[in-house]
Formats: C-alpha cells, sequence, structure tokens
C-alpha cells in the first residue's frame, strides 16, 4: 500500500474572509438568503457556509455584466489600458500567493506546497500572457474584387458565463477570464459547487486592481440552478464550460433552446500512455505513475489507460509498483505528502465504487485499491493489470488514482488501443524513436499529445478536445478568439489609381 502522512507543516490555515455572492462590484447575499456548506476534504468537517446563488442572483450578476459591457468603460479602454490593470490584478495576486494556495488546500484538497509553486503563479501568469496580447487585436485589411476597400474588426463577443470546475479551480479560473477580459468582455463566473472560495478572493482582487465594477461577477450555486440559469439565460452572449461531457451536453442543449449563443466545452478524457520498448523503463514508469496519481487523479487529462509493449512490460510493472507503494498520500500542507485527498465524499465513493467493479470484472489489483487514513478522503494509488478494453474502468472516466494497465506488441496496435474511446483530449507516447513518435502523434485523435513527457501545459500552448472531449480551446492566442467576433466594414472607393 502507499504511505500515509498525517503530519502536516506549522503554516497557519488562514481564516475565510469571502463568502458571499460579487455581483456589481459588492460582496451580497443570496437573494434568497440561502447558504450551503464546503466541505475541507482533509477532514470531512464544514469550513465555510457560502451564500447560495440562483436563477434571480445570476439576472442580477447578467444585468450587472450587460451595463457594464454596453455602457462601462472597460470594453472601450484600449487594450493597453486592460492590459495595465490586468497585470496589476497579477500582482495582487502573487502579493496573496500563501493565502490563496491554502484556500485551494482546504476547499479542493490539492497540494500547498504546488499550489505556491505551480497553480497559484499559473493563474497570475496566464493573467499576464493576456494582458500583453490585450493590445494586439486587430482585423486584416482585404483585397476586394471590385470597387470596394473592405477591412475586418475583431469586437469582444459581449457577456460571458464561465462555469469553472472543482479540481483546479484557479488554473481554470484564470484560463477562462484572462483572455475574456483581455478581449473587452464581461463576466458572470460560477465556480463549482466544493470550490467556490478562491474564485471569491480573485473577485476581491479585480476589484483592488481597478477593474470596474460589473466586469467580473462571481456567483456561487449548484449546477442544476446557478449554472443552468448561466446556460438558458438569454442576455448571455457566450458560454464557456469546462467539466463532465454528461453536463456539457446539457450546457449546449440549453445554449440552442435560448438565445443560441455560443459555447466552448473541455469535457471528459480517457487519455492513453503509450510506452513503446525502446523507451526508458524507470523514466516511462514515472511518467505513468505521475499521468495517474497528480492530483490526485482528479484532471481531465489523467493517463488513466497505460499501453505497454510487451518487450518491456514485466519490467515496467514491477518499478511502477514499487513506486506507487512509495507514494506519499496525506495531509496537503505536510510537504512531504505527494498526493491530498480526493475533493469530496461523492468523488471519494464514486473512485471506490468503480475500483470494486474492477475487481468483479476480473482485473488484476496490483496495488492500492482501499482508502487511508482515519479521516477525509484519501485513496490510495491503485494499478490494475488483465484489464480488456470492455470493462468499466477502460471505458469510463473515474477522475482518480486509478490506472488501468494493458499490453500490446506492434505499433498499429498501439494506435487502435489509444484511439478505442468516445474521448479525445490528450495522450502521451514514450519512445526514443522519432518515426515511431511522429507516426503515432499523427494517428492519435486527441487534442494534445505530449511525448516523452506528460502535463507539459504552458500559457502559449492551445489545449482543448477532439470527439466528445468537447469543442474549443484554452490558452495560446487561439482562446482569446473565443471571446471575439469578426466585423467586416466594406466602402465604396472611386477613382482610384488602383483597386
Amino acid at each position: 500500500m502507499a504511505t500515509h502522512s498525517n503530519g502536516s507543516s506549522e503554516f497557519n490555515i488562514p481564516k475565510i474572509r469571502f463568502t458571499k455572492l460579487f455581483i456589481n462590484g459588492e460582496f451580497v447575499d443570496a437573494v434568497s438568503g440561502k447558504t450551503f456548506e464546503t466541505i475541507d476534504p482533509r477532514t470531512g468537517e464544514v469550513t465555510a457556509r457560502v451564500a447560495q446563488g440562483d436563477k434571480e442572483d445570476v439576472d442580477l450578476a447578467v444585468k450587472a455584466a450587460r451595463q457594464a459591457f454596453d455602457y462601462g468603460p472597460w470594453p472601450r479602454f484600449s487594450g493597453f489600458e486592460r492590459g495595465r490593470i490586468m497585470m496589476k490584478f497579477a500582482d495582487l495576486i502573487d502579493e496573496n500567493i500563501e493565502e490563496l494556495a491554502a484556500v485551494d488546500c482546504i476547499d479542493a484538497g490539492k497540494l500547498f506546497s504546488r499550489g505556491k509553486a505551480v497553480d497559484i503563479p499559473l493563474g497570475a501568469n496566464t493573467l499576464r500572457y493576456y494582458a500583453g496580447a490585450a493590445d494586439k487585436i486587430h482585423g486584416e485589411t482585404l483585397k476586394m474584387s471590385g470597387s470596394f476597400q473592405a477591412y475586418t474588426l475583431l469586437e469582444p463577443i459581449g457577456v460571458v458565463g464561465h462555469i469553472v470546475p472543482w479540481n483546479f479551480p484557479t488554473s481554470i479560473f484564470f484560463m477562462k477570464a484572462s483572455p475574456a477580459l483581455a478581449a473587452g468582455c464581461t463576466m458572470v463566473i460560477k465556480p463549482a459547487e466544493q470550490t467556490p472560495l478562491s474564485a471569491l478572493f480573485y473577485a476581491h482582487l479585480a476589484k483592488l486592481a481597478g477593474i470596474p465594477d460589473g466586469v467580473i461577477n462571481v456567483v456561487n450555486g449548484f449546477g442544476t440552478t446557478a449554472g443552468a440559469a448561466i446556460s438558458s439565460h438569454m442576455d448571455i452572449d457566450k458560454v464557456s464550460f469546462t467539466g463532465s461531457t454528461e453536463v456539457g451536453r446539457k450546457v449546449m442543449q440549453a445554449a440552442a433552446a435560448s438565445n443560441l449563443k455560443t459555447v466552448s466545452l473541455e469535457l471528459g478524457g480517457k487519455s492513453p500512455l503509450l510506452i513503446f520498448d525502446d523507451a526508458d523503463v524507470d523514466k516511462a514508469a514515472d511518467l505513468a505513475l505521475l499521468g495517474v496519481v497528480y492530483n490526485k487523479g482528479e484532471i481531465c487529462v489523467s493517463s488513466s489507460r497505460v499501453y505497454v509493449q510487451e518487450g518491456i512490460y514485466d519490467e515496467l510493472v514491477k518499478k511502477l509498483v514499487e513506486k506507487a507503494k512509495a507514494w506519499v498520500v496525506g495531509d496537503p500542507f505536510d510537504p512531504k505528502v505527494r498526493q491530498g485527498p480526493q475533493v469530496d465524499k461523492k468523488q471519494f465513493d464514486r473512485i471506490l465504487s468503480y475500483i470494486e467493479h474492477g475487481k468483479r470484472e476480473g482485473a488484476t489489483l496490483l496495488t492500492g485499491g482501499k482508502p487511508c487514513g482515519e479521516k477525509g478522503y484519501y485513496i490510495e494509488p491503485t494499478i490494475f493489470t488483465d484489464v480488456k478494453e470492455d470493462m468499466l474502468i477502460a471505458k469510463d472516466e473515474i477522475f482518480g488514482p486509478v490506472m488501468s494497465l494493458m499490453k500490446f506488441k506492434t505499433v498499429d496496435e498501439a494506435i487502435k488501443c489509444a484511439n478505442n474511446t468516445k474521448y479525445g483530449l490528450a495522450a502521451g507516447i514514450v519512445t526514443k524513436n522519432i518515426d515511431v513518435a511522429n507516426t503515432v502523434s499523427r494517428s492519435i485523435r486527441a487534442g494534445i499529445i505530449w511525448i516523452n513527457c506528460y502535463f507539459a501545459f504552458d500559457k502559449d500552448c492551445p489545449y482543448g478536445g477532439y470527439k466528445m472531449s468537447g469543442f474549443g480551446r484554452d490558452l495560446g492566442l487561439e482562446a482569446l478568439h473565443k471571446y471575439l467576433q469578426t466585423k467586416s466594414v466594406v466602402i465604396p472607393i472611386y477613382n482610384s489609381p488602383w483597386l
């Protein structure tokens, strides 16, 4: 079994400062006066009670965002001015990095050390990346065939609804909000009900940075109420959603049934990692384990299907089991810990249910498979072998630290296995052969392929899905264009010496 740590650091957990809704530049109670509990997954105990937004609150937030877009300064600022304010916002995040990392730790079970080193800086730096792009948004001059002069304008799409998931509450908040801000949009953001706390903190910092009232609104609440109200709202121009394929379908249906707002969806995954015979076995084992236990497996691109070529299969299995048993699970404030708790009891139970499915269907449990610790939602890194392609653990997105380990013989077989899924979010390839890397990377139907690495995200690298993993891209300049629309302007020209 994995090592479990009950220790923690000496860090003093901060008091939760923001628990209301943030609408039109102010923290306010929900219209209904209702609140809901947010739970600390380390213990299962209540962290705070948070205002529970509903349709009426979404209406107020959209009204504020519409007013800010139609009449406010944000879309009318120069790109340079928007960028300057966004840079200030990023600086304020840096100044509050420890408190923000702690908030995500007690809300989502994320590693405190990782939050300080990666998640929170990534949010700030994503803001800076798009701040730098804000004054470089421009159209084209067109060469018309007749006596006309024409050009295009790239205009902000309007009021955007962002629905943010619970697994990366900071990173995905800024993957969505940053390009929309740079484009000149205003927005209503619904954080996941499991992890609303950091979104409210960011709303506070946005106001301090000088982002005008109404530009960023945060409505905590449940998907079936607040999320549904955003998806079906007649005065929201676009919805950007990250979450499950099942809910993504509902978002798209609501958008179609309301005002035909544009939609971008980053949905589920069941990503393959293909390890070829020529791979460095120790490095491959490290990548394979990291691919399934990083962020406790609560990541859309988790490499939960690991295919190993038969020549190194036995050696790699042995190393994987050794590494999994040495993996330290425990309190995410403890700097020695590599894996914290699952986000909540529902997800904890769901993962354990899939582990039982794997056993019943005949897969061999090599290691893990059990809860660990006396309280909280901790699960050991779990590896199954003798997995068949039609088993639930090989087909469904589990969203936990559960690996399905399978064997292949040829390159063609590896490609066929990799594509044998309804999803197409990511894939990994481990090989020293450049021809194999090129052939396989071009043959897998997925939005991002990592060769001899995994989770290599960057602000400049677009990220999104094929097939039922959704459409539209986050990150990179491509994401900026989700929040812009193209207008063509045509005017006659008379007596011109040339066309």
